[in-house]
């Protein structure tokens, strides 16, 4: 009878060596040394047995069962989070199961360009495999998206500061469109926002007339003078006559303004109506916030395209003619 107990314990013993052995090979070797590189995307609610699997058959772990084990013995089964992830095949399975706990998953650099609009984040998102446009646009009017970030104005137009952002591609439109507009109130700060306050202009109309800059002209040097002209042309209950305000409010705008298009009034045709455009055409930059609130302090009114890159600028009618005649013209007279 004493044997036999002895065999047992012995047998139970060897069991337990040789499984507790197997379980630390498990836990403490990668499946290669290669390092090679694999992404696979976890989906929202599926079970661990099925995401085990998926690790297996991509050799980011060895054995999906004893992967499942490791994940209820230390209680997180319930805790993996979605998203897409990089794994290496020498990464340990602890390791793995630590990334997906953590939600870890794979970031990518966009870089949202100076002057966009709505529609053109929306569609570098959707090209880059991040969102689809038309559900960006429709969240970019969501009325409760909109008040909830205290935006005064009926989308995220001009508040989606442009910059170079690290997103997944498990970010829904919502996620995406706050990140960059908490991007935006990092820039557009107090002190912005007491200057404003002295030149009697609320945020709206900073952001609206920076945007206007922002598509006006590319050179950093200019954006301060076109700033002036169009503070000195609100001063002077003067029409701003902006070409960028008036394509803004076309729809399918073909690429040229037209003489009818100059003539058909809309919400943003400046060459109408008189004052700011209700709100912003486009995304401004920094150096564009800050031209809006610190006008050069010069008598400008015009400008007109030199037609390399910046602009000529004129205080009086006469000059801004002869401008215009020698720069859209061709005229060969000089200032």
């Amino acid at each position: 009878m004493r044997n036999k107990i002895e065999i047992f314990i012995f047998i139970l013993i060897t069991i337990v060596c040789l499984t507790a052995t197997r379980i630390y090979v498990f836990v403490f070797t990668p499946p290669d040394v290669e390092n090679t590189p694999k992404t696979i995307s976890v989906q929202q609610g599926a079970s661990f047995r099925i995401i085990a699997r998926e690790l297996e058959s991509n050799r980011i772990v060895t054995d999906a069962h004893k992967f499942f084990l490791l994940a209820e013995f230390k209680g997180v089964l319930k805790r993996i989070q979605a998203g897409e992830y990089e794994f290496t095949t020498s990464m340990l399975p602890i390791q793995v199961l630590d990334k997906l706990v953590r939600g870890n998953v794979k970031e990518y650099s966009i870089t949202i360009p100076e002057g966009y609009n709505i529609i053109e984040i929306a569609e570098t998102l959707d090209a880059q495999g991040f969102i689809k446009k038309e559900e960006f646009i429709t969240m970019s009017t969501d009325k409760s998206l909109v008040t909830s970030l205290n935006i005064d104005w009926t989308s995220i137009e001009g508040y989606l500061f442009p910059d170079t952002y690290k997103l997944t591609k498990g970010m829904n439109a919502g996620d995406i469109i706050k990140k960059m507009v908490s991007r935006f109130k990092e820039v557009y700060d107090s002190n912005l926002k007491e200057k404003a306050r002295r030149i009697n202009l609320s945020d709206r109309e900073v952001v609206t007339l920076a945007s206007i800059i922002e598509k006006e002209t590319g050179n950093p040097e200019e954006r301060y003078l076109i700033s002036a002209v169009f503070h000195n042309r609100l001063k002077r209950g003067m029409r701003l006559e902006s070409d960028p305000t008036v394509i803004y409010g076309i729809k399918d705008f073909s690429g040229n303004i037209t003489k009818k298009e100059l003539n058909t009034k809309t919400d943003y045709n400046t060459y109408l109506i008189y004052g700011l455009p209700p709100g912003p055409i486009a995304s401004p930059g920094k150096a564009a916030l800050e031209a809006a609130v610190n006008p050069a302090d010069d008598g400008y009114i015009f400008f007109v395209s030199k037609n390399d890159g910046t602009h000529h600028f004129s205080k009086d009618l006469e000059e801004h003619n002869r401008a215009v005649n020698i720069y859209q013209r061709g005229s060969k007279n000089n200032f």
